[in-house]
């Protein structure tokens, strides 16, 4: 029987991304079987295979964990023990059911060789006896085969993985993400760049309330929001205060577009301020708990002080996190910046509302995406890449960067880890480029400008300049989002 494993979990094994597996699929390297992969395919692509996280996927990993500050009062990556009891159980019976089974296939074959020889009398003596000869030969053939090292070292990784963390799957949308240590399901799905539904993210609200179809799940902790009887025997439970035990499947309501977040309104209070220049400080801002910011990458907030100065900025981190959130702050003549520079503090009040824009990665795109960045337009394209690590859809990454003056790009240790650590990404730093130097560059680096999806961020003309120039070149509207900043 050919063994099937999902995407994800088939990326996870051969420690891979998703995006490689996806273009090994559309190569016609790996064939698919219902959105699933056979062992044995993988096992022909990817022969070596080991219990340690490997290649490209530990990369994408370290990359994901910088872009979510972890403090002391977060959970450890193992689960914890009544879940591993838990799942250690599950795979237990899984085990025993398999070894019923063998037992039982092995009885059939005892008891077809009995009847062979029963029939010896009646028919053919010649062939009964060559047809029992061969049956007995074939399983001690099958008994004395030496055991496939590879596909052994793929069951166990696979187990260990089963043991360590949990898949849940997504419907309708078929988005599936894994489940670490004991986080709730929530925090997992956001982690890697799913919007489900939420609130309070405390159990208070009831917002993050999805239905198990398959699969079970753990209660982490008591929550003040009371499920009904006939929401239990559905199956309903509160992603925010449950972690998957085994691998589940959930029946839970995403965000698709900008349209589908709520405004939101949230009293937070600055992290960190982290002067990059005289001119231009990133601005950390931290919100409670119970309340983080919905959002997708490359959308705005807007930021108001005590004092009533406000702005409205792109939120230059990962909407992986929520809580966390970062913008660049260059210093200008409004109230906003000046107050921010000159007397802000760490832990002082500043109230959030958001989000807003629609300049967003298009998800469920899989070609390659370019990322043109004028001067402070980095901000928005930083988390726009960010997320696009985290969702693990986009085959190849080409980020091009310019700035007035060569110490202009502050966020170049960013560009340089990313480089250094994806062997997918390409950072290209330019000083006073214009749109015929952009293009150019794209004309020499891309063997097709219209097989791509373009994100412009920055000062107007250049980029107006530019899309303009794409677009007489064959490159279709619906592939170039633009963000005058």
């Amino acid at each position: 029987m050919t063994q099937l494993l999902s995407l994800s979990r088939a990326a996870r094994l051969a420690g891979v991304t998703r995006a490689e597996l996806q273009r090994r699929i559309r190569g016609g390297e790996i064939q698919t079987f219902e959105g699933e992969v056979a062992v044995s395919d993988l096992l022909r692509v990817y022969p070596r295979v080991s219990l340690e996280k490997t290649g490209m996927l530990e990369r994408v990993e370290r990359i994901k964990a910088r872009a979510v500050p972890r403090t002391s009062q977060d959970d450890t990556v193992l689960p914890s023990a009544e879940v591993l009891l838990s799942r250690i159980r599950s795979l237990s019976e899984a085990l025993t059911h398999k070894v019923a089974l063998v037992d039982a296939q092995e009885a059939l074959l005892e008891e077809l060789r009995q009847r062979l020889a029963a029939l010896a009398p009646t028919c053919d003596a010649a062939e009964a006896g060559a047809l029992g000869d061969w049956l007995d030969r074939r399983r001690a053939e099958i008994a004395a085969q030496p055991v496939d090292e590879g596909r052994t070292q793929l069951l166990a990784k696979d187990t260990f993985l089963r043991i360590m963390s949990a898949s849940v799957k997504i419907i309708p949308s078929g988005h599936e993400f894994f489940v670490d240590g004991t986080e709730s399901i929530l925090d997992a799905a956001v982690r890697s760049g799913l919007r489900l539904s939420y609130g309070c993210s405390s159990g208070n609200c009831g917002e993050c309330k999805a239905r198990v179809v398959s699969g079970e799940v753990w209660k982490l902790g008591e929550h003040d929001y009371v499920l009904s009887e006939r929401e239990k025997q559905m199956g309903y439970v509160l992603t925010c205060c449950n972690t998957a035990v085994t691998d589940v499947v959930l029946e839970a309501a995403e965000a698709r577009s900008a349209a589908d977040l709520p405004e939101q309104q949230i009293q937070a209070q600055i992290r960190k301020l982290e002067p990059d220049s005289d001119t231009l400080l990133q601005l950390h801002v931290q919100t409670p708990r119970t309340q983080t910011l919905r959002f997708m990458a490359g959308q705005q907030a807007r930021l108001q002080l005590e004092s009533g100065a406000s702005a409205q900025l792109p939120i230059a981190s990962c909407p992986c996190n929520g809580r966390n959130l970062q913008f660049s702050v260059r210093l200008g003549e409004d109230a906003f910046s000046r107050e921010l520079f000159s007397q802000a503090k760490a832990r002082q009040r500043i109230d959030l509302a958001g989000p807003y824009g629609r300049f967003v990665l298009r998800e469920e795109a899989t070609e390659p995406a370019v990322f043109v960045a004028v001067g402070d337009g980095i901000a928005p394209i930083k988390s726009l890449i960010e997320h696009a690590i985290s969702i693990d859809n986009v085959v190849g990454f080409h980020l091009y960067w310019t700035v007035a003056a060569d110490d202009g790009h502050h966020y170049r240790r960013w560009c340089r880890a990313l480089r250094e650590s994806l062997d997918n990404f390409a950072f290209t730093p330019l000083v006073e480029a214009d749109a015929d130097d952009l293009l150019a560059l794209l004309r020499a680096d891309l063997s097709d400008l219209a097989d791509v999806y373009y994100y412009l961020a920055g000062e107007a003309s250049l980029l107006h300049g530019l899309r303009r120039r794409l677009l007489d070149l064959g490159v279709a509207e619906e592939r170039i989002a633009l963000e005058v900043l």
